[in-house]
């Protein structure tokens, strides 16, 4: 069985004293590749050491996260964008919008948001999505570039069957799952009751968002697989083919 965490940002300082023996947890578990998306330019450097010391494990994508984004976004993006002349990327990412701690900057970050998606349409690579009290604006912004070949994942999906279904109606674009599903009262399940296996990848999001039972601890890649196994619980179906779905849907959006 083999799982993949589509979304870990394992290059956190969070991970500096154990990374070796997180990714050794991570093997035992069956999840053999983990996707890293970026933050800013200072979270490249140690992102790429992660992919050099683990290739075939480790990918990364590259991208400007919506709560970096600042008045000069334009030159951080451009500084960003120049990685691509001497290194492979699997997606653009964490790219978004997020109007959760500060509604101020919503101007600049869907400048920057628009920015990076034509980008990645130009390169022909999926976008990770990080929204936040913004989805509804997300999805209005995308349905111009419906028909263009845009494809991606809403990372870290929460919220209600009719978002989910309106993200759906994007073509394209796949639900991120992670230790949400896990939480008592988090409503996800329902909702993933009347959700297609084929439009869910798994993740953890980590060092954040652990699920049961280790909730207010770190969330590491290993747990990917309690995310696989509620799912499996919740669809009805084994955890064999929650591993075999989800990890062909990330395998064909990611180019894995």
């Amino acid at each position: 069985m083999r799982l993949i965490d589509t979304h870990c940002h394992l290059y956190s300082e969070q991970f500096d004293t154990d990374r070796e023996q997180v990714i050794a947890n991570a093997k035992r578990m069956g999840v053999d590749r983990i996707l890293l998306p970026n933050v800013d330019l200072q979270t490249v450097a140690g992102m790429h050491e992660l992919v050099a010391n683990h290739p075939g494990v480790c990918y990364p994508m590259m991208g400007l996260h919506p709560c970096d984004v600042k008045p000069d976004y334009e030159t951080e993006i451009a500084q960003l964008f120049s990685f691509f002349d001497t290194h492979t990327y699997c997606a653009v990412g964490e790219i978004g919008i997020d109007l959760y701690w500060d509604k101020t900057t919503q101007d600049i970050q869907e400048k920057a948001f628009l920015m990076q998606v034509d980008f990645a349409l130009e390169k022909g690579l999926p976008i990770a999505i990080h929204s936040r009290n913004a989805t509804h604006r997300i999805i209005e912004m995308l349905k111009n570039y419906k028909g263009k070949g845009l494809r991606g994942v809403f990372h870290c999906f929460s919220e209600s069957l009719e978002l989910a279904q309106e993200i759906l109606k994007l073509d394209g674009f796949l639900l991120g799952i992670g230790g949400v599903l896990t939480y008592k009262n988090a409503g996800l399940p329902e909702v993933m009751q009347q959700i297609d296996l084929q439009h869910i990848i798994l993740e953890t999001d980590s060092p954040y968002l652990p699920p049961v039972p280790h909730r207010g601890k770190r969330n590491e890649p290993a747990y990917t697989r309690l995310v696989a196994e509620k799912l499996a619980d919740v669809k009805g179906v084994s955890l064999r083919d929650i591993a075999d779905i989800t990890t062909a849907n990330a395998e064909q959006l990611f180019g894995l």
